[in-house]
């Protein structure tokens, strides 16, 4: 019997199965809105008897004795699949503070430990200070039960739920908890709009009668190709182990074909030296793939997504429990802080949204890592731990340091860092060129030029950034015509004049700056030219006085976008000229280093794109064809460019749009731009066409330019929200880039590189004060640092408690 709603009953919420909607007028479906207010539901449903589910019920019945609360699960009470689960110090501190029976009971039989094993070639790394805590997942699941019966939930185990129209008609709030599979979220996926991407390795879970001593990863190189075990305890005499490997080394190795003993056997078999000849076990174990869910809303009515039903984030970084525990927390607390259910349920998914998306951010970069394994495989053996270590983003140098200096150290040690020399700071050679740190004043534009010429305020800007301690100053783009200006604001260098005016920019870095390199980076708007300033309306096109465009092809950048004109032959010829004409001024202007700007959808990107190039000539069609006018430019300007001075080139690695240039066509283009002589790829991505779809994040972009550096055997310089001295650090030491382009942190501070090296406390070479600025080498203080300490903290005798 399901119960009658209470007097806190939703009128008007309902369930999402089609064959119960209510029809409108017209016979369409119509899904029924949350009701405007409503007091704290009394009657509430739980569909899945996971963690999250039971955690969910327990709180939601602790809070409200009075409450109803039913937990369906189709499983029965001893059934569990996995062994161990891990939960962060953080996690388990909401729940001591949520519910004090819980943390006691999970506290008892807790195993911790701090070390992370990485095993590779036959050398073990250990890296200390990581405080982990995990139990097995059967006892989880007793104690939540436990403690669900004491507080008064009805469990149903062995029992499917209702389907979610019924419930919800019956109910005052429904939680759907069941599950990556959920059933609840399949049955309403016109409402939660999920999107369920799979990923390209195989895994199974099994376990071992034995603890593991730290968190061990390690690598397998086998006949058909990389395996990789993770392996952590979660009693005194037992250890979760995952298997985990690309799906075409799965098929290669027969795994395909082995049912689940001989596939447990096999593991075991491999990873013979990490379990010291033991077997392994199996629970209803079987090859699988990751599916990360994410959904477009969690909620409808009185119905909620709660755990993997609504997000799922990669087991490497031990999330999925944690975060269903997390949901349940903040899904209890919303319900007692607003007043009304549809308030709650949308603070419920404000609050948890951000921290899942930053953690499914962290997730698939380390699911990704883990997938391109072999990439790092010849790394130096420190340097691989490193990078395995801080895959997610996560972990960082700064806080892996603090966790453990001596592992920390030998990895710099191994980098070639001189003692006390932060990665950020060590020299890296272009060319003729040494630059004397890792940090890259990014290419910004200003949009504050006359007639292409840079003035004072290009002076005082790249000036002060040369100051401010970066090994290298970029200008913005420079463009090498008039009609190739992005705005009537940009800077060119098409004439005399302008080269002359940017000679007084060089000539200032190279005398106020000295150790300091200054760059150009040549470009040509292309279709995306003859626009207003970007805060008079980015990408718009110019009220009038507009001028002519030309591009790889007719294809406007937006609706409303002036439509460019096609490049002829002879127009290529005059291009390629007036790139070559530019960069001998840049030569005689004195600048260090030349970029080509073959990115952001500007010309020379345009011919790279299969979205913005549809010429049907000797330039366009497959990729080696859409390569050839970019790399004349390239051949053109290296032959006026002097040989000592070194040469970038500046790409999309991806449109962010479906067709659009890929990852592994990024890397063909790095590959081709190396062969004639580029001497590192500026990795960018997206812009090129209006419709893309970026993945923001803290330096999303930076995978892309790991990739170049490993595939193409090219140097890279990193970019994309790279915005502490910690990452770069991180970034630099794990091998992913060998410098890192900072732009918006050098608007905020133009002083970003030495600030870097003082928080660090780092005096050296690589970051050098201006002799006038050395006075302000330390941060200011500020208020009172003198008021005595408290020396003595008396106890209140026990007869006055």
């Amino acid at each position: 019997m399901l119960p009658a709603k209470g007097t806190a009953a939703l009128s008007g919420a309902r369930g999402c199965d089609d064959q119960r909607l209510r029809r409108g007028a017209r016979g369409a479906t119509t899904h029924p809105q949350p009701p405007a207010t409503t007091s704290h539901p009394l009657h509430a449903a739980i569909i899945g008897g996971g963690p999250g589910g039971l955690y969910t019920a327990a709180l939601l019945k602790r809070l409200a004795p009075d409450r109803q609360v039913t937990v369906w699960e189709r499983n029965a009470p001893d059934d569990t699949f996995g062994f161990g689960v891990v939960l962060s110090d953080e996690t388990l501190g909401g729940i001591e503070h949520a519910d004090p029976v819980v943390h006691a009971a999970l506290k008892q039989d807790f195993v911790r430990w701090d070390d992370i094993d990485i095993v590779h070639r036959g050398t073990r790394h250990t890296s200390s200070g990581h405080r982990f805590a995990a139990l097995g997942r059967r006892r989880l699941l007793e104690i939540l039960h436990e403690r669900c019966r004491a507080l008064g939930v009805e469990l149903r185990f062995r029992t499917e739920a209702p389907d979610p129209a019924r419930l919800t008609e019956t109910y005052d709030l429904v939680v759907a908890a069941d599950g990556v599979h959920s059933t609840t979220r399949e049955t309403c996926r016109d409402v939660f709009r999920p999107r369920v991407t799979g990923h390209r390795c195989r895994y199974i879970w099994l376990a071992a009668d034995f603890a593991f001593d730290a968190f061990r990863f390690e690598i397998a190189e086998t006949e058909h190709g990389v395996m990789q075990l993770h392996g952590y305890p979660y009693a005194a005499d037992a250890s979760t182990v995952i298997v985990e490997m690309r799906e075409e080394v799965w098929r290669a190795a027969g795994f395909d074909e082995l049912d689940e003993p001989e596939s447990t056997a096999r593991c075991a078999k491999i990873f013979a030296d990490a379990l010291g000849g033991r077997p392994l076990r199996s629970n209803k174990s079987a090859w699988t793939t990751f599916r990360t869910v994410v959904n477009e809303r969690w909620s409808h009515g009185n119905l909620v997504l709660l755990g993997d039903a609504a997000h799922t984030a990669h087991f490497s970084i031990g999330s999925g429990t944690k975060l269903a525990v997390e949901d349940a927390l903040a899904l209890a607390a919303c319900l007692e802080e607003q007043p009304s259910l549809a308030q709650a349920l949308a603070a419920y998914e404000q609050e948890r949204r951000p921290v899942v998306a930053s953690t499914q951010r962290a997730a698939r970069a380390s699911l990704e890592w883990f997938e391109d394994l072999p990439r790092y495989l010849d790394q130096p053996p420190r340097q691989f731990a490193f990078n395995l270590l801080t895959r997610s983003r996560r972990v960082t140098h700064d806080n892996l340091r603090l966790r453990d200096v001596r592992f920390t150290g030998s990895v710099e040690r191994e980098f070639g860092c001189p003692p006390g020399t932060p990665p950020m700071f060590t020299p890296f050679r272009l060319r003729g060129l040494t630059l004397r740190n890792r940090v890259v004043v990014s290419p910004m534009d200003m949009y504050s030029a006359t007639d292409g010429l840079p003035g004072d305020f290009h002076l005082v800007h790249l000036g002060a950034r040369a100051l401010g301690g970066a090994g290298l100053v970029m200008t913005e783009m420079v463009c090498v015509s008039e009609e190739g200006r992005i705005t009537p604001g940009c800077t060119g260098l098409y004439t005399g004049r302008q080269a002359e005016a940017w000679k007084r920019v060089t000539d200032f870095v190279h005398a106020r700056a000295p150790g300091t390199a200054i760059g150009v980076q040549l470009g040509h708007s292309g279709r995306k030219g003859s626009t207003r300033l970007m805060w008079e309306g980015m990408d718009e096109p110019l009220p009038d006085g507009n001028w002519p465009l030309v591009a790889a092809s007719a294809l406007p950048y937006r609706t409303g976008s002036q439509t460019p004109r096609e490049l002829s032959r002879a127009r290529l010829t005059d291009l390629r000229e007036q790139f070559a004409g530019a960069a001998a001024r840049a030569a005689r202007a004195g600048f260090d280093l030349l970029e080509l700007h073959c990115a952001h959808g500007y010309l020379l990107s345009g011919f790279l794109s299969p979205l913005t190039n549809h010429r049907t000539d000797a330039y366009g069609g497959s990729l080696e064809k859409r390569l050839r006018f970019p790399l004349e430019v390239f051949d053109a300007v290296r032959g006026v460019w002097p040989g000592e001075r070194p040469m970038t080139v500046r790409i999309s690695a991806t449109d962010w749009a479906e067709g659009g240039t890929s990852a592994e066509d990024a890397v063909e283009i790095a590959r081709a731009f190396a062969a004639h002589g580029a001497d590192a790829i500026d990795v960018s991505t997206g812009q090129v066409v209006a419709e893309e779809r970026p993945e923001f994040g803290r330096s999303y972009q930076t995978p892309f330019a790991d990739r170049v550096r490993h595939e193409a055997g090219v140097p890279v310089i990193a970019v994309g929200a790279i915005s502490s001295w910690d990452d770069v650090n991180s970034l630099i030491l794990a091998g992913r880039a060998d410098l890192c382009a900072l732009a918006r942190p050098h608007l905020y501070d133009p002083h970003w590189t030495l600030h870097a090296a003082a928080e660090q406390g780092y005096d050296g070479p690589g970051a050098v004060w201006p002799a006038p600025y050395r006075a302000g080498s330390r941060r200011p203080v500020t208020g009172r640092t003198d008021a005595p300490r408290p020396r003595l903290t008396l106890r209140t005798p026990p007869q006055d408690v």
